[in-house]
């Protein structure tokens, strides 16, 4: 390598580190200058909040979403977060509004406009259907005199912050103030309407989310391996071998009072086929309700070291309603 290859590879690095140093500096200074702006809506939020929320609450159809460009991403966005927590909401493109989807908006909806200058063109025939319907209309925009805050029932208005380009063209701040306002109304109207986790898991039955949400009656057989306590150990061998789960649960009057499971077997090979269920059985086995959460009875199993849980009806205490496996929970993605 000469020396002049040396120097230019030299200054190559010199240039790589001087620009990593600029875009880490650039992106440092976009979050913190979104995360200001964030801190100002917070402040700025009043009345006109809380007035939104009140009509959606009060309407008997869903919330309509539409924006034009960045703020139409985010309004797709508002509208699934809504959706999914108990508030429903669709979105409508307003070029596809002005084309016949206009019909998706009718009597009994709320509109949800989203424009950062209030003056998007495409969000007129929107705004003129929701006027000459009687359908309420809310403003999501950053200038008070603009068109659409003038015609819409009730104006959310977005503080005065700079967009995170030092041009201060590109839409940034303005479209992460609408995104957390969304969020900020969406967990308000969920809140108010006292949404659970089990209504949150209705409309999440996939994904991590909705593994995270089973409950046990979701994954529990009904088909159960039982046997009386006075039977003998042969009936229960083959009923451990007809229903598959590897355990039998041992009944007295319909109550659970044991388990049999291998390692009992094994402790009792000794003259096993001369012994009842109850001689051989665990006493107490640990059980389950219906209603827990799948993911407790997994951590029961793995805790104990077991491969099963019957589940018991709390209302009647001791009665199996169900057995419930830990492959079935694996299954199911419950980890």
């Amino acid at each position: 390598m000469t020396f002049s290859t040396i120097e230019k590879v030299t200054a190559d690095q010199q240039v790589a580190q001087l620009g990593a140093s600029d875009l880490l500096a650039a992106g440092r200074r976009v979050i913190r200058r979104e995360a200001e702006a964030l801190l100002i809506l917070a402040d700025h939020l009043g009345p006109s909040f809380a007035q939104a929320a009140d009509l959606i609450m009060a309407a008997q159809g869903r919330v309509i979403v539409s924006g034009m460009g960045k703020s139409g991403h985010v309004a797709r966005k508002i509208a699934a977060t809504l959706a999914s927590t108990g508030t429903p909401a669709h979105f409508v493109h307003p070029g596809e509004a002005s084309h016949g989807d206009l019909g998706m908006l009718t009597k009994g909806d709320v509109a949800l406009a989203l424009s950062n200058s209030g003056e998007t063109v495409e969000l007129a025939d929107i705004i003129a259907h929701t006027r000459r319907f009687g359908i309420p209309l809310i403003a999501v925009a950053s200038r008070a005199d603009s068109t659409l805050v003038r015609q819409a029932d009730v104006a959310i208005l977005l503080p005065d912050a700079p967009e995170a380009c030092e041009t201060g063209i590109v839409p940034t701040t303005s479209t992460t103030m609408m995104l957390a306002l969304g969020d900020a109304l969406a967990i308000a109207l969920m809140e108010h309407r006292a949404f659970t986790p089990e209504h949150f898991r209705l409309f999440h039955p996939g994904g991590k989310l909705g593994a995270k949400l089973l409950k046990v009656r979701d994954l529990m057989h009904s088909d159960l391996p039982l046997i009386d306590a006075a039977s003998p150990m042969t009936e229960a061998l083959l009923v451990i071998s007809q229903k598959g789960f590897g355990v039998v649960g041992v009944t007295e009057a319909g109550a659970l009072v044991g388990i049999i499971t291998d390692g009992d077997l094994r402790r009792h090979m000794d003259g096993l086929l001369l012994l009842d269920a109850g001689a051989v059985m665990t006493k107490a086995p640990r059980t389950v309700a219906p209603d827990a959460l799948a993911e407790v009875a997994l951590a029961a199993m793995n805790d104990r070291k077991i491969t099963c849980l019957f589940a018991v009806d709390p209302a009647k205490p001791l009665q199996p309603v169900g057995i419930v496996h830990i492959h079935d929970c694996l299954r199911a993605g419950v980890i």
